[in-house]
């Protein structure tokens, strides 16, 4: 019963890939801040700031997998889906690109700190393989995704569950929330790397947020719907895992 489930979840993952693969955007050439793009001293800072939350990311996912190893395939399960939306690419700001992330459900199940590892490998990967984002630049786009975005997801899906108790519209929330939440990041990085000669960092600000918002806030609400779809399809078909989850992590307690 338990090998269904697990096949059943991954042929879901595989048809999502298919089918996003299929039709996203021709032009997906860009990436997320590309390689080189940052001065140096950026790129470093950004990297400084990353490592702290990926070391904690570590431990976090080293208890997990030592105390409860069942729970295995849906961390994997939670990496594949941070890697299908983010591989998606819509050229949007010179030297970056729009793209769901996919981190919001990761970091409703395990909390924040097993996706900045998670999150971080995936733009790895993807820098390596796919030509998206660069190894100078992980350290900046790894704080925006794997980071700020979790972080913000877990917080917004914590406060309404408290408040509402609406698990769903919770997690559409939070998914869409991390999603948006990263791309406020990203141009506070662009801002800060090339502040505007008129205005200064604000003015920037203003400019590639304007830009991304035209692009992201409809990528953010898909996201949270696909979310919420994938979270139906895993209530109906690994009860069991979930149910494990909520006891076992403090970061699904509401599940």
């Amino acid at each position: 019963m338990n090998k269904k489930k697990t096949i059943g979840t991954l042929l879901l993952v595989s048809g999502l890939t298919l089918y996003l693969s299929l039709n996203a955007p021709k032009s997906a050439y860009a990436m997320h801040i590309m390689e080189g793009f940052l001065p140096f001293s950026w790129a470093v800072f950004w990297w400084a700031a990353f490592l702290p939350f990926f070391i904690l990311g570590l431990r976090a996912l080293r208890k997990i997998t030592k105390e409860t190893p069942e729970l295995k395939i849906m961390l994997g399960l939670a990496a594949a889906f941070t890697f299908v939306l983010s591989a998606l690419k819509i050229p949007s700001v010179t030297g970056s690109s729009s793209h769901p992330t996919g981190t919001g459900l990761g970091a409703v199940m395990f909390g924040p700190l097993p996706m900045s590892v998670l999150g971080s490998i995936v733009l790895l990967f993807q820098s390596l393989l796919l030509a998206h984002g660069g190894l100078t630049t992980l350290g900046a786009n790894a704080f925006s995704m794997a980071v700020a975005g979790p972080f913000v997801g877990y917080m917004v899906y914590k406060g309404m569950m408290k408040s509402t108790g609406k698990q769903k519209l919770s997690i559409f929330t939070a998914a869409a929330l991390a999603d948006l939440s990263t791309y406020i990041v990203t141009s506070l990085q662009l801002a800060l790397a090339f502040p505007a000669e008129q205005g200064g960092v604000a003015a920037s600000l203003l400019k590639f947020g304007g830009i991304f918002a035209v692009t992201q806030i409809p990528l953010a609400i898909s996201e949270g719907l696909l979310t919420v779809l994938i979270w139906n399809w895993l209530q109906a078909h690994n009860s069991e895992e979930l149910s494990l989850l909520q006891r076992k992590m403090k970061g699904a307690r509401e599940l």
